[in-house]
């Protein structure tokens, strides 16, 4: 089953999870408000997030005369993939790590921190860029914009099913077979924000694995990447970088430290895996 299928298998089951769950709460009228709610935090999302995010890290663009060895290396890159050059951004961190983002080719920017210049050699670094321009490429930003209404909204639907079981309500008596269990609503706003946060979290994993895939083949080889994951895994091991949980999918691996047991809720599939699958790529 490819990547692709697999993000749009999972988005229906976001869709339908809320469209089940809105009925059982409050018919098409609760849905539709969790819907619109949702929608209307994310519009915001999705069309100021670039701006958000990078000055959120402290990225300062820069130019090629600044940095010409990444501005040579995204020229040659952007050409193959056929979207335009990005501007490239600088986040003041020792961690080593990199981020794409941007709604579309025309609105995007990549950035990278300065501990990943370091430790990278060119063949590493083109690897990286190419994975970060792969998720320009797939228009990833729009795909995780999608997942974080429907989950939203689902998470939105949990908080109102808990007040409508404390208050003994259900389903109001114009729609189907009125009145809901409570217990029923309680059991479904405990577990449904979970199940979405997993649907919305495979989401993430299933795009990742793609963009290395689709970066692997902009690059023409799928080492470089493999060995610059290597060592980024090893970098933010010794070194975590304090990023915020809410933008750590954005990221080519995970910047936040946990136990193997966070490893269920990561933005991101086993760097072993993704390696694993790079080394069985043919150039």
């Amino acid at each position: 089953m490819s990547n692709m299928f697999k993000t749009a298998v999972l988005l229906a089951v976001l869709t339908i999870m809320l469209v089940l769950f809105g009925g059982a709460l409050g018919g098409r009228q609760g849905m539709l408000i969790a819907f619109a709610l949702a929608l209307l935090m994310n519009f915001f999302s999705y069309w100021f997030s670039d701006k958000i995010v990078l000055s959120m890290y402290g990225a300062k663009r820069i130019d090629e005369a600044q940095a010409p060895n990444v501005h040579a290396i995204l020229r040659r890159l952007t050409l193959r993939a056929g979207i335009p050059m990005p501007p490239v951004y600088l986040i003041p961190t020792d961690t080593p790590n990199a981020f794409a983002t941007g709604r579309n080719p025309t609105h995007a920017a990549v950035a990278v921190t300065e501990g990943i210049l370091r430790i990278l050699d060119d063949e590493e670094l083109e690897g990286v860029l190419a994975h970060e321009l792969s998720h320009v490429k797939n228009r990833d930003v729009l795909v995780s914009t999608i997942a974080a209404t429907l989950a939203g909204a689902i998470t939105y639907l949990a908080h109102m099913a808990q007040w409508a079981a404390l208050w003994g309500g259900g389903r109001s008596s114009d729609d189907e077979e009125g009145g809901g269990n409570p217990f029923a609503l309680i059991l479904m706003a405990v577990l449904a924000p979970i199940a979405a946060l997993l649907v919305q979290l495979a989401v993430s994993r299933a795009r990742e694995f793609q963009a290395d895939a689709t970066g692997a083949r902009i690059a023409g080889k799928p080492w470089g990447l493999a060995k610059a994951l290597e060592k980024l895994e090893m970098a933010n091991e010794r070194l975590p970088m304090p990023a915020n949980p809410s933008t750590a999918h954005l990221f080519i691996v995970n910047p936040l430290s946990g136990s193997s047991l966070m490893r269920l809720f990561s933005t991101h599939p086993p760097i072993e895996e993704r390696i694993a699958r790079l080394r069985a790529m043919r150039p």
